[in-house]
């Protein structure tokens, strides 16, 4: 009797507007798990975004470079149908809490009636970084607060320049 197929590919959808800490750690976690992963930069233009997806690509991949097996790729359309073209065979989403709960398990539940071969993950983050959101860390980029402890290098200064008021 044999075991279910070992997943080496995994999809990490999400907006990454931006992408923070908490994101990256998923990653690494990910590619321990899985050993390649593709960061999903997701494109939905009903949504208002801080950078564009253009950007939001170009800052993911310098974010994730020196992380090997990790690829990152613009996404439209339903993430696990992309997931299923990617050749991934599950998504992994992160939950920080209930909330987040609530509304990734019937997410999950239609994934999989809309790619049966697509499984999901949810990863609890790391308790230095749970706290941290996309939302939360636009709003103090935007009031002029310091935001290193909270993305990547390249994404700080990214902020630093959306945010700068002219003189």
């Amino acid at each position: 009797m044999s075991g279910p197929a070992r997943v080496e590919h995994a999809f990490f959808p999400g907006t990454f507007d931006p992408l923070t800490l908490g994101h990256l750690d998923l990653v690494r976690r990910a590619t321990q798990l899985f050993g390649r992963v593709t960061v999903a930069v997701a494109i939905n233009p009903e949504k208002k975004h801080l950078f564009s997806a253009e950007e939001r690509v170009a800052l993911a991949r310098e974010a994730c470079a020196d992380l090997p097996g990790v690829d990152v790729a613009a996404v439209d359309g339903l993430v696990a149908l992309a997931a299923h073209e990617h050749g991934c065979g599950v998504i992994v989403r992160g939950v920080r809490g209930a909330v987040d709960l609530d509304y990734e398990v019937p997410l999950m539940r239609t994934n999989r009636e809309l790619a049966p071969g697509v499984d999901t993950i949810l990863m609890v983050p790391d308790p230095a970084t749970a706290h941290v959101s996309s939302t939360l860390v636009r709003q103090i980029a935007a009031m002029g607060g310091p935001v290193e402890s909270f993305v990547p290098p390249n994404v700080a200064r990214a902020l630093a320049a959306r945010f700068r008021k002219p003189k």
